[in-house]
């Protein structure tokens, strides 16, 4: 009689959470120093996990980095989840997800190719968001649809605000106006 596999939902439940507490602390952890090049060591203190407990999740630092990061990019496309037709709340949320997490992508833009494991996705994840807020306009533009494209892109980049809420000094609120005023003529240009 061959032997049955030993299954457990308790015991799956418990290993979902571990994993996740693991995950969440590494995020955390990234936050709070700035970097994703973090160890073993300085994961397993924030998750009150042992090593062995990491590896054994995970296999390897690289893969538990990869993995944070894929959770990570989860959390942020959530954040900045547009609202179906309301280009406005898609870039007030924009701005907010700036206020929140801008100051901690320009330091990592700044680190690269050091946090391009972080960068490079962030950068298609900020392309797709643009596809889809302004997909009527961009079906519309016909043959120059990259180019409108790479306009909305810029125009709505972290460098935006950088330059519009961190060296100007402006109110988030007068960032997301003016957002939308570049935006709006972009568009207008390839109407």
């Amino acid at each position: 009689m061959a032997a049955r596999p030993y299954s457990s939902p308790a015991r799956a439940e418990a290993s979902a959470l571990t994993r996740a507490t693991i995950l969440d602390a590494t995020i955390a952890l990234a936050y709070e120093l700035e970097r994703t090049d973090l160890t073993l060591e300085q994961i397993s203190t924030r998750a009150g996990r042992s090593v062995q407990t990491l590896l054994r999740h995970f296999g390897s630092l690289d893969a538990l980095i990869e993995a944070a990061v894929q959770r990570g990019s989860a959390q942020v496309a959530q954040e900045r989840r547009p609202p179906a037709g309301d280009v406005g709340q898609a870039l007030r949320l924009l701005v907010e997800h700036y206020e929140l997490r801008g100051r901690f992508v320009l330091r990592l833009l700044a680190r690269e190719p050091d946090d391009q494991i972080v960068t490079g996705p962030g950068r298609l994840l900020h392309r797709g968001w643009v596809e889809e807020v302004y997909a009527e306009a961009i079906g519309s533009a016909g043959a120059e649809r990259d180019v409108l494209t790479d306009l909305l892109v810029v125009a709505t980049d972290v460098y935006a605000w950088k330059l519009l809420r961190l060296d100007r000094g402006l109110a988030a609120g007068d960032v997301e106006r003016r957002m939308i005023l570049m935006t709006d003529a972009v568009i207008r240009r390839f109407a």
